[in-house]
């Protein structure tokens, strides 16, 4: 740890008040040099990609979350056109809501927003709302899971303002998503129950004559927009997907993309040096080996982006996670990726990264300014400011000290221009890194295996529970019954008990408990 390498280690773009301080990951000076090839391939990917070239070949789909900044760069008009009409028509949607000319059928305005996703469709509105929604035009509450206790918790809330000055946004590019789906079908009953029309109330955000499209169509939805086959979910953030809920609440999505687009057009660029996300991939192949063999802790030294590491945790770990490499090989590739917030974490977690097992690497975000305004001081001559820099500063160098690597990227503020730098900056170093390593950073089996897996859940607990009579019965009797595995079926079993569907007895041992209705 040396002035001379932070020097020589530090990318900055002065431009944005951004820097990139690689000074402590300890990568050796051949290092880029050795990886050269690799590092020409996945230029050559990106630009590939971003012409048009089918990116996801499992899907037989183009990836162009990148033109959502710059539409320009689509491949064909009509591409160009799915982007700029679409933004225009959420702009004088959001507008109409605010002024006043798209109102609840009771009357008044509308207040607040409920919005209805899961994975990416939920993540990105949630990070963009923690970051720079403070001081939203309507506060937002989410639907992000299927569990009913958290939706009745939600309804609460929100019936404290009115369910009649809700408007509810419904997001899903297929519009089968269970959890969506489930979401969006406990809040129409939530309406319902409260003498409401929901969909005078709702808005869809999906893919054009999907499931979703069709209910929005039959049950007249104030809106739909459009969600493109061409954008993930994890990289939607800045297409309707984060785009309609953040302009709903007032948020400057002209600077959010302006943002993405700046770091868009510098890290485009082909000298690596000055390549922010190819040195960052770069820095994430040497930290872990090329093979996720350490995980990436991420720690941003301010409460508001406290949710930016649990967004990169599905932007990376989806992305990388993959089983097969592009050529078909096993390769179980992936990058684990978990954090919360500094300082919070060193009163949690720190300590075994400090002393513990070095399986890790740092990725601190430092945010330079400490408040707007002035502040008091807390101690003679040191405000709450100085004291998060010292936390930072301080737990930077204990790491490095016990021989852990660490990096850290530094943004001015949080402002939706900054935001967009970081969005931007991560979601193409994650597309630098899969070409690295040769896997497919756009699909994901692994999810779809998970789906498969719960829907035959589903059918045997169906099946259970149409075995179930008033005559108690065991576990191994009903799989006899219904050819299932006896350990689904006695989870199906517990689950119906526990929800009011049947009695159980208790036996020495779950083989022997028997359940009945």
């Amino acid at each position: 740890m040396s002035w001379q390498s932070y020097n020589q280690s530090i990318l900055r773009y002065p431009q944005f008040g951004f820097s990139l301080d690689l000074s402590l990951m300890d990568i050796a000076p051949d290092f880029s040099s050795r990886m050269e090839p690799n590092i020409q391939r996945a230029f050559a990917d990106m630009k590939a990609l971003e012409a048009g070239a089918i990116a996801n070949p499992d899907e037989g789909r183009m990836v162009g979350h990148y033109w959502l900044r710059n539409a320009d760069l689509a491949p064909t008009p009509e591409l160009q056109q799915a982007i700029t009409h679409p933004l225009a028509d959420l702009k004088n949607f959001a507008q109409a809501v605010h002024s006043g000319k798209v109102t609840p059928p009771n009357g008044g305005h509308f207040q607040q927003i409920l919005l209805i996703g899961i994975g990416g469709s939920a993540l990105g509105p949630q990070l963009v709302t923690e970051a720079i929604g403070q001081n939203a035009l309507m506060p937002i509450f989410f639907f992000d899971n299927t569990d009913p206790a958290g939706m009745d918790a939600v309804i609460s809330k929100v019936s404290s303002t009115g369910l009649d000055k809700t408007l509810v946004l419904v997001i899903s590019k297929s519009g089968g998503t269970p959890e969506t789906r489930n979401g969006m079908l406990e809040a129409k009953a939530a309406w319902e129950i409260a003498g409401l029309d929901f969909g005078k109330h709702a808005v869809a955000v999906t893919g054009t004559g999907s499931k979703l499209d069709q209910f929005a169509d039959q049950h007249q939805f104030i809106a739909r927009f459009p969600m493109e086959d061409w954008v993930g979910g994890r990289t939607s953030v800045l297409s309707t997907v984060g785009l309609v809920p953040a302009a709903l609440q007032g948020i400057d999505i002209d600077a959010l993309l302006a943002g993405a687009a700046a770091m868009d057009a510098e890290t485009r660029k082909t000298d690596f040096t000055n390549n922010a996300a190819m040195r960052l991939a770069l820095a994430w192949h040497h930290g872990s080996n090329g093979k996720g063999e350490k995980d990436m802790v991420v720690l941003p030294y301010k409460d508001s982006l406290v949710l930016f590491s649990k967004y990169l945790q599905q932007l990376v770990m989806e992305s990388l996670g993959k089983e097969l490499d592009l050529d078909g090989k096993v390769v179980n590739q992936g990058l684990a990726v978990y954090g919360n917030k500094g300082s919070t974490d060193q009163h949690a977690y720190i300590q075994q990264l400090r002393d513990g097992v070095n399986n890790f690497f740092a990725s601190f975000i430092e945010v330079r300014t400490g408040r707007a305004g002035q502040s008091i001081e807390v101690d003679p001559g040191t405000t709450s400011a100085d004291y998060l820099q010292g936390f930072f500063r301080g737990t930077r160098k204990a790491l490095h000290a016990a021989a852990r690597k660490s990096l850290t990227i530094s943004i001015p503020e949080v402002t939706p221009f900054q935001l967009g730098l970081l969005i931007a900056l991560f979601e193409r170093t994650v597309s630098f890194y899969a070409s690295l390593v040769n896997i497919n950073a756009y699909h994901q089996p692994g999810v779809e295996a998970g789906k498969k897996a719960a829907g035959v859940f589903l059918e045997t607990l169906n099946q259970v529970r149409a075995a179930l009579t008033a005559q108690a019965k065991t576990a191994d009797q009903i799989a006899s019954e219904t050819g299932s595995d006896s350990e689904d079926v006695y989870h199906c079993l517990n689950h119906i008990a526990a929800n009011g569907g049947a009695q159980v007895s208790l036996g020495t041992t779950p083989a022997e408990d028997t359940f009945h209705l």
